[in-house]
């Protein structure tokens, strides 16, 4: 099930209906201070969420639901500006489309973001850092602790973990966070690494394990 939050009537229905076409099912929440309860109760597979709801905004939805739930977000909104896409990422949001936009190409975000979260690989043996990722739960351990990571943070920390080591290039992240091809700054990927350090420094603090790599990228340590 798909969680619209949106209050603009017409645009929710327009989104219920492409993507009940598309063969999803849908529900529609229109006040941003019921959203958090919803997600809790209904478990929905992904959430589009409009920032600009009545009561609570999307930005501080979004930050309070990276607390408690990974379920994928993709924010909605009117901004176009580019701090207000890296703040929108920034809050934990994994995906990020401006109005007006094309259903079509909605769709399309939805189904790759849900594509990425299905796909099931073997679990990776425990790493002497103490780090195990899942891509078959898509979850995400340090020192036995809980990362609460994104589906985009959970790629590209993926990434860098299935090759210890090595320097992978923002371009090589990009293309893997970003399989459907589209265009992001090199910004978009060092903020999706910031999230990720911060979380890690969280449970590790002080912890250095992804290294920048000046004009070429980043590297995981073991």
């Amino acid at each position: 099930m798909i969680l619209i939050a949106e209050d603009e009537a017409k645009i929710a229905s327009l989104l219920a209906d492409y993507l009940g076409a598309a063969g999803y099912s849908t529900e529609t929440i229109t006040d941003g201070d019921a959203v958090i309860a919803a997600v809790n109760a209904q478990q929905p597979e992904l959430l589009l969420l409009d920032i600009m709801l009545p009561g609570k905004d999307g930005l501080e939805i979004c930050r309070e639901l990276r607390h408690v739930s990974e379920v994928p977000i993709i924010m909605l909104t009117a901004k176009v500006e580019e701090i207000d896409r890296l703040i929108g990422l920034e809050s934990g949001a994994d995906d990020y489309i401006c109005k007006p936009f094309s259903p079509r190409e909605v769709v399309a975000r939805v189904k790759a973001i849900l594509r990425r979260a299905r796909v099931s690989t073997e679990v990776a043996p425990l790493f002497p850092a103490g780090l195990r990722l899942d891509a078959a739960t898509h979850s995400a351990t340090l020192d036995t602790e809980p990362l609460q990571l994104t589906p985009v943070e959970f790629r590209l920390l993926h990434a860098l973990w299935s090759e210890p080591g090595k320097i992978l290039s923002r371009d090589m992240l990009m293309d893997t966070v970003y399989a459907d091809n589209r265009v992001v700054t090199d910004r978009t990927v060092d903020t999706h690494v910031k999230n990720v350090r911060r979380k890690i420094e969280a449970i590790r603090p002080g912890d250095t394990s992804i290294r920048s790599i000046y004009g070429v990228g980043y590297r995981l340590d073991l």
